[in-house]
Protein backbone atom coordinates (compact mmCIF):
# COMPACT_ATOMS: atom_id res chain seq x y z
CA UNK A 1 0.00 0.00 0.00
CA UNK A 2 1.37 3.48 -0.74
CA UNK A 3 -0.02 6.56 0.97
CA UNK A 4 -3.59 8.13 -0.19
CA UNK A 5 -5.90 10.36 1.55
CA UNK A 6 -9.23 9.42 1.32
CA UNK A 7 -12.73 12.05 1.43
CA UNK A 8 -16.03 10.56 3.64
CA UNK A 9 -19.32 11.90 3.03
CA UNK A 10 -22.33 12.79 5.28
CA UNK A 11 -24.78 13.77 3.11
CA UNK A 12 -28.79 14.20 3.49
CA UNK A 13 -30.47 12.73 0.55
CA UNK A 14 -34.34 13.53 -1.05
CA UNK A 15 -36.20 10.18 -2.00
CA UNK A 16 -36.62 9.56 -5.31
CA UNK A 17 -34.79 12.98 -6.39
CA UNK A 18 -31.64 11.47 -8.25
CA UNK A 19 -31.06 14.57 -10.37
CA UNK A 20 -30.88 16.91 -7.14
CA UNK A 21 -28.96 14.04 -5.34
CA UNK A 22 -26.21 13.59 -7.78
CA UNK A 23 -26.03 17.34 -8.14
CA UNK A 24 -24.90 17.49 -3.97
CA UNK A 25 -22.43 14.43 -5.09
CA UNK A 26 -20.81 16.37 -7.86
CA UNK A 27 -20.26 19.27 -5.48
CA UNK A 28 -18.41 16.83 -3.08
CA UNK A 29 -16.18 15.47 -5.33
CA UNK A 30 -15.55 19.01 -6.48
CA UNK A 31 -14.70 19.78 -2.68
CA UNK A 32 -12.69 16.19 -2.41
CA UNK A 33 -10.62 16.90 -5.48
CA UNK A 34 -9.99 20.59 -4.34
CA UNK A 35 -8.34 18.72 -1.19
CA UNK A 36 -6.34 16.13 -3.43
CA UNK A 37 -8.39 13.13 -2.27
CA UNK A 38 -7.65 10.07 -3.53
CA UNK A 39 -11.10 8.42 -3.14
CA UNK A 40 -14.37 9.57 -1.97
CA UNK A 41 -16.91 7.35 -0.55
CA UNK A 42 -20.84 7.77 -0.17
CA UNK A 43 -23.25 6.71 1.87
CA UNK A 44 -25.26 3.62 0.83
CA UNK A 45 -28.56 4.43 -1.12
CA UNK A 46 -27.46 7.78 -1.85
CA UNK A 47 -28.26 8.27 -5.39
CA UNK A 48 -32.30 7.12 -4.68
CA UNK A 49 -32.35 7.60 -1.20
CA UNK A 50 -32.75 4.79 1.40
CA UNK A 51 -36.19 3.78 1.50
CA UNK A 52 -37.24 0.35 1.75
CA UNK A 53 -40.88 0.37 0.03
CA UNK A 54 -40.15 2.57 -2.53
CA UNK A 55 -36.39 1.01 -3.81
CA UNK A 56 -37.74 -1.06 -6.53
CA UNK A 57 -39.43 1.81 -8.10
CA UNK A 58 -36.51 3.73 -8.56
CA UNK A 59 -33.80 1.12 -9.04
CA UNK A 60 -31.65 1.75 -12.02
CA UNK A 61 -29.07 -0.90 -14.02
CA UNK A 62 -25.66 -0.83 -14.25
CA UNK A 63 -24.38 0.75 -16.47
CA UNK A 64 -27.05 2.86 -16.75
CA UNK A 65 -27.58 6.94 -16.47
CA UNK A 66 -26.38 7.31 -12.70
CA UNK A 67 -23.28 5.29 -12.89
CA UNK A 68 -22.64 7.21 -16.25
CA UNK A 69 -23.05 10.06 -14.46
CA UNK A 70 -20.72 8.92 -11.36
CA UNK A 71 -18.38 7.57 -14.02
CA UNK A 72 -18.01 11.04 -15.76
CA UNK A 73 -17.30 12.79 -11.96
CA UNK A 74 -14.32 9.83 -11.50
CA UNK A 75 -13.17 10.50 -15.41
CA UNK A 76 -13.28 14.75 -15.05
CA UNK A 77 -11.51 15.11 -11.21
CA UNK A 78 -9.52 12.32 -11.36
CA UNK A 79 -10.69 10.14 -8.47
CA UNK A 80 -12.48 6.67 -7.35
CA UNK A 81 -15.60 7.50 -6.44
CA UNK A 82 -18.21 4.61 -4.10
CA UNK A 83 -21.24 5.56 -4.44
CA UNK A 84 -24.75 4.00 -3.01
CA UNK A 85 -27.54 2.75 -5.09
CA UNK A 86 -30.75 0.56 -5.74
CA UNK A 87 -29.48 -1.48 -8.18
CA UNK A 88 -32.02 -3.17 -11.16
CA UNK A 89 -30.55 -6.36 -12.65
CA UNK A 90 -33.70 -8.58 -13.53
CA UNK A 91 -33.70 -10.04 -10.58
CA UNK A 92 -37.24 -9.49 -8.55
CA UNK A 93 -35.89 -7.66 -5.82
CA UNK A 94 -33.45 -4.77 -6.28
CA UNK A 95 -29.97 -4.79 -4.94
CA UNK A 96 -27.90 -2.46 -2.54
CA UNK A 97 -25.26 -1.94 -4.39
CA UNK A 98 -22.05 0.11 -4.46
CA UNK A 99 -20.46 1.43 -7.45
CA UNK A 100 -16.74 1.31 -7.59
CA UNK A 101 -16.02 4.09 -10.77
CA UNK A 102 -12.46 4.74 -11.51
CA UNK A 103 -10.73 7.69 -13.58
CA UNK A 104 -10.10 5.84 -16.45
CA UNK A 105 -13.56 4.67 -17.11
CA UNK A 106 -14.14 0.84 -15.49
CA UNK A 107 -17.44 0.56 -13.26
CA UNK A 108 -17.28 -2.06 -10.70
CA UNK A 109 -19.54 -3.02 -8.27
CA UNK A 110 -20.26 -4.62 -4.84
CA UNK A 111 -23.78 -5.55 -3.99
CA UNK A 112 -24.28 -5.87 -0.08
CA UNK A 113 -24.57 -9.77 1.35
CA UNK A 114 -26.07 -9.37 4.75
CA UNK A 115 -29.65 -7.90 4.38
CA UNK A 116 -31.12 -6.51 7.69
CA UNK A 117 -34.20 -8.20 9.07
CA UNK A 118 -35.77 -5.07 7.90
CA UNK A 119 -34.81 -5.09 4.62
CA UNK A 120 -35.15 -9.00 3.05
CA UNK A 121 -38.42 -8.00 1.73
CA UNK A 122 -36.85 -5.61 -0.58
CA UNK A 123 -33.61 -6.49 -1.70
CA UNK A 124 -32.05 -9.15 -3.23
CA UNK A 125 -28.81 -10.09 -1.17
CA UNK A 126 -25.39 -10.49 -3.00
CA UNK A 127 -23.16 -13.63 -2.99
CA UNK A 128 -19.57 -11.91 -3.21
CA UNK A 129 -17.01 -10.79 -1.92
CA UNK A 130 -14.67 -8.66 -4.23
CA UNK A 131 -11.82 -6.82 -3.96
CA UNK A 132 -11.03 -3.60 -5.83
CA UNK A 133 -7.80 -2.17 -6.25
CA UNK A 134 -6.34 1.52 -7.63
CA UNK A 135 -2.59 2.03 -7.98
CA UNK A 136 -1.83 3.03 -4.55
CA UNK A 137 -4.23 0.38 -2.27
CA UNK A 138 -6.80 -2.78 -2.72
CA UNK A 139 -9.59 -2.20 -0.64
CA UNK A 140 -12.99 -3.90 -0.11
CA UNK A 141 -16.78 -2.99 0.87
CA UNK A 142 -18.75 -3.74 3.56
CA UNK A 143 -22.48 -1.88 3.29
CA UNK A 144 -24.19 -1.27 7.40
CA UNK A 145 -25.13 -4.54 8.33
CA UNK A 146 -22.14 -6.56 6.85
CA UNK A 147 -20.16 -4.98 9.57
CA UNK A 148 -21.40 -7.27 12.30
CA UNK A 149 -20.42 -10.27 10.82
CA UNK A 150 -16.30 -10.52 11.29
CA UNK A 151 -16.26 -13.15 8.97
CA UNK A 152 -16.50 -10.82 6.09
CA UNK A 153 -13.81 -8.74 7.21
CA UNK A 154 -11.33 -11.86 7.12
CA UNK A 155 -12.08 -12.55 4.14
CA UNK A 156 -11.65 -9.77 2.51
CA UNK A 157 -8.22 -9.06 3.89
CA UNK A 158 -7.26 -12.38 3.47
CA UNK A 159 -8.00 -11.58 -0.04
CA UNK A 160 -5.35 -8.69 0.26
CA UNK A 161 -7.33 -5.63 1.01
CA UNK A 162 -5.97 -3.06 2.82
CA UNK A 163 -8.67 -0.90 3.70
CA UNK A 164 -12.58 -1.79 4.19
CA UNK A 165 -15.33 1.32 2.94
CA UNK A 166 -17.96 1.17 4.99
CA UNK A 167 -20.93 3.22 4.05
CA UNK A 168 -24.11 3.29 6.21
CA UNK A 169 -27.44 4.22 5.95
CA UNK A 170 -28.20 4.60 9.72
CA UNK A 171 -31.42 6.38 11.42
CA UNK A 172 -31.05 8.09 14.77
CA UNK A 173 -33.61 5.60 16.35
CA UNK A 174 -30.36 3.58 16.73
CA UNK A 175 -28.79 5.62 19.12
CA UNK A 176 -24.97 7.11 19.84
CA UNK A 177 -23.35 6.53 15.84
CA UNK A 178 -19.99 7.04 17.19
CA UNK A 179 -20.36 4.65 20.53
CA UNK A 180 -21.84 1.91 18.62
CA UNK A 181 -19.41 2.28 15.96
CA UNK A 182 -16.29 2.37 18.19
CA UNK A 183 -17.96 -1.01 19.69
CA UNK A 184 -17.07 -3.25 16.45
CA UNK A 185 -15.88 -1.50 13.79
CA UNK A 186 -12.34 -1.17 15.99
CA UNK A 187 -12.19 -4.85 16.33
CA UNK A 188 -12.79 -5.43 12.39
CA UNK A 189 -9.59 -3.20 12.06
CA UNK A 190 -7.47 -4.22 14.78
CA UNK A 191 -7.96 -8.29 14.40
CA UNK A 192 -8.12 -8.04 10.68
CA UNK A 193 -4.83 -5.23 10.33
CA UNK A 194 -7.07 -3.04 7.52
CA UNK A 195 -8.20 0.45 7.90
CA UNK A 196 -11.98 1.31 8.03
CA UNK A 197 -13.66 4.26 6.39
CA UNK A 198 -17.14 4.57 7.77
CA UNK A 199 -19.68 7.30 6.41
CA UNK A 200 -23.48 7.72 6.85
CA UNK A 201 -26.36 9.42 5.18
CA UNK A 202 -27.43 12.28 7.87
CA UNK A 203 -30.26 14.47 8.50
CA UNK A 204 -34.45 14.15 7.37
CA UNK A 205 -35.24 12.40 4.10
CA UNK A 206 -39.13 11.56 3.87
CA UNK A 207 -41.63 11.25 6.36
CA UNK A 208 -40.63 9.50 9.61
CA UNK A 209 -37.28 9.12 8.20
CA UNK A 210 -33.85 10.09 9.38
CA UNK A 211 -30.59 9.64 9.23
CA UNK A 212 -27.65 10.19 12.03
CA UNK A 213 -24.64 10.61 10.52
CA UNK A 214 -21.06 10.23 11.58
CA UNK A 215 -18.01 9.44 9.39
CA UNK A 216 -14.95 7.45 11.03
CA UNK A 217 -11.66 6.25 10.03
CA UNK A 218 -9.73 3.80 11.83
CA UNK A 219 -6.05 2.59 11.40
CA UNK A 220 -5.08 -0.85 11.47
CA UNK A 221 -4.25 -1.21 15.14
CA UNK A 222 -7.66 0.14 15.97
CA UNK A 223 -7.33 3.68 17.01
CA UNK A 224 -9.01 6.57 15.13
CA UNK A 225 -7.53 8.69 13.07
CA UNK A 226 -10.24 11.19 11.78
CA UNK A 227 -14.04 11.71 12.51
CA UNK A 228 -16.71 13.87 12.82
CA UNK A 229 -19.74 13.62 14.19
CA UNK A 230 -21.93 16.78 14.22
CA UNK A 231 -24.87 15.86 13.07
CA UNK A 232 -25.17 17.45 9.90
CA UNK A 233 -23.73 17.41 5.85
CA UNK A 234 -19.70 17.75 5.43
CA UNK A 235 -16.56 16.11 3.95
CA UNK A 236 -14.07 14.46 5.82
CA UNK A 237 -10.78 14.30 4.84
CA UNK A 238 -8.06 11.46 6.18
CA UNK A 239 -4.37 10.59 5.21
CA UNK A 240 -4.04 7.45 5.11
CA UNK A 241 0.09 6.39 6.56
CA UNK A 242 0.77 3.31 4.64
CA UNK A 243 3.84 2.70 7.02
CA UNK A 244 1.82 0.78 9.55
CA UNK A 245 -0.13 -1.21 7.15
CA UNK A 246 3.08 -2.62 5.32
CA UNK A 247 4.90 -3.44 8.24
CA UNK A 248 2.25 -6.10 9.47
CA UNK A 249 1.78 -7.13 6.23
CA UNK A 250 5.14 -7.55 4.77
CA UNK A 251 6.38 -9.07 7.76
CA UNK A 252 8.62 -6.57 8.71
CA UNK A 253 7.27 -6.30 12.28
CA UNK A 254 10.46 -7.20 14.60
CA UNK A 255 8.27 -8.00 17.59
CA UNK A 256 4.18 -9.36 18.30
CA UNK A 257 3.15 -5.56 18.56
CA UNK A 258 2.92 -5.80 14.64
CA UNK A 259 1.52 -9.65 14.34
CA UNK A 260 -0.54 -9.68 11.15
CA UNK A 261 -2.82 -12.26 12.86
CA UNK A 262 -4.47 -13.94 10.20
CA UNK A 263 -1.09 -15.68 9.18
CA UNK A 264 -1.70 -17.71 12.04
CA UNK A 265 -5.18 -18.82 11.72
CA UNK A 266 -5.97 -22.69 12.19
CA UNK A 267 -8.67 -22.86 9.54
CA UNK A 268 -9.14 -26.99 10.35
CA UNK A 269 -10.50 -25.40 13.71
CA UNK A 270 -12.96 -23.07 12.41
CA UNK A 271 -15.48 -25.88 10.83
CA UNK A 272 -18.26 -25.34 12.76
CA UNK A 273 -18.60 -21.82 11.72
CA UNK A 274 -19.25 -22.92 7.74
CA UNK A 275 -21.02 -26.23 8.71
CA UNK A 276 -23.34 -25.46 11.72
CA UNK A 277 -26.46 -23.57 11.80
CA UNK A 278 -27.06 -21.31 14.40
CA UNK A 279 -29.59 -23.31 16.91
CA UNK A 280 -32.62 -21.14 18.11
Amino acid sequence: MEDLRIALVQMQVTIGNVKKNRDKMAAFVKEAAGKKADIILFPELCVQGYNRERAREFAEPIPGESTNYISQLARSFNMVVLAGLAEDSGVEKPYITQVVAYPDGRIEKYRKTHLGRSEKPYFTPGDQLPVFETDKARFGIEICWDLHFPEVTTVLSLQGAEIIFAPHASPVIVGDRRDIWLKYLSARAYDNSVFVAACNLVGPAGENQEFCGGALVIDPKGNVIAEDFRGKEGLLVADLNSQLINTIRCNEATSMRHSFYLQSRRPELYHMLVNTALKN
